[in-house]
């Protein structure tokens, strides 16, 4: 008989990896969500439970995957008087995919651990298209012997399924991942606005960008979407700031200064004080475009209410 899955997190991408489990026949038994509607319409789409209790979460499934949103989530659902997830959850694997800190991958692995669970990391390196196609590139952390466990279903959410070593690294490596990739969006913005104010050709640049040593991966999934202001959420401008301020977090642990991605956070995090923070992480144009006014309509709105 094969293992019941189940998925807590089920918003964008945790949703579209429990419906890409069952459409490959993974046996899912359970959805859970703070948003319970969300999760009540999902099981009813996949014919599983949508338990309000997080215990019965862990008595209905063997593997219990989680997909929320930072350190303060994954505490709550793996709390420090083993309750939660942790409720009698001896022999269960827990698959946490969330961006959250190593020292949180850390903790919840000490807490599986004292009753009788195992954890890894599948840190994501993709979008929900990827998720719902069984795409996605994972990043694994924890011990060897469950990351082999956990391989067989893995493969089927993951085009590439890699080990990157003991508990904590891979958040460490998915940290460093999206530490890059904002802070390149960040810097494509600026090069957008400026071509922007100089009256150039913005899919011109675009094209020239490309043919360049400025060409990257997020030029071809955000220039666009910049150029006719379509922030469509693939990966929040919220969840951007969040991960950037981890990553600047873990390099002052080193005692190191990351000027740039800095320079960056702070941009994030006047766009979220915009109140755009559930737009796509490209909507950071907004703040770079000279004549857009998307900022100077918002505070328009704020002093007038």
């Amino acid at each position: 008989m094969s293992e019941r899955i189940a998925v807590v997190g089920v918003g964008r991408m945790g949703g579209n990896m429990a419906r890409r489990l069952a459409e490959v026949g993974e046996r899912v038994v359970a959805v859970c969500d703070r948003v319970t509607s969300r999760a009540k319409q999902l099981a009813q789409e996949l014919n599983c439970e949508a338990p309000r209790s997080l215990a019965k979460v862990t008595a209905l499934a063997d593997v219990i995957l989680t997909v929320v949103t930072d350190d303060a989530a994954m505490d709550s659902i793996f709390p420090k008087n083993r309750g939660g997830l942790l409720t009698h959850a001896g022999g269960r694997l827990f698959i946490n995919c969330a961006t959250v800190s190593p020292e949180c991958h850390a903790r919840v692995e000490e807490r599986a651990t004292q009753v009788g669970a195992e954890t890894l990391e599948a840190c994501m390196a993709s979008s929900v298209e990827h998720a719902r196609r069984g795409a996605l590139y994972l990043m694994c952390g924890g011990r060897r012997e469950t990351f082999e466990r956990a391989l067989p279903l893995l493969k089927k959410l993951g085009r590439e399924v890699r080990y990157i070593g003991e508990t904590g690294e891979a958040a460490r490596m998915k940290l460093i991942v999206n530490l890059v990739m904002n802070a390149n969006t960040a810097a494509l913005a600026e090069g957008m606005g400026l071509a922007d104010a100089l009256g150039m050709d913005l899919s011109l640049v675009r094209e020239v960008l490309d043919k360049t040593g400025a060409a990257s991966r997020v030029l071809e999934t955000d220039g666009e979407d910049m150029e006719k202001r379509e922030y469509q959420c693939y990966f929040s401008a919220a969840h951007a700031t969040k991960d950037i301020n981890l990553a600047v977090r873990m390099a002052r642990r080193c005692r190191l200064e990351l000027p740039i991605a800095s320079a960056a956070k702070r941009q994030y995090i006047r766009l979220l004080k915009t109140g755009l923070g559930d737009l796509d992480k490209s909507a950071i144009s907004e703040l770079t475009f000279r004549e857009r006014g998307f900022i100077t309509r918002r505070r328009a709105e704020r002093h007038a209410s």
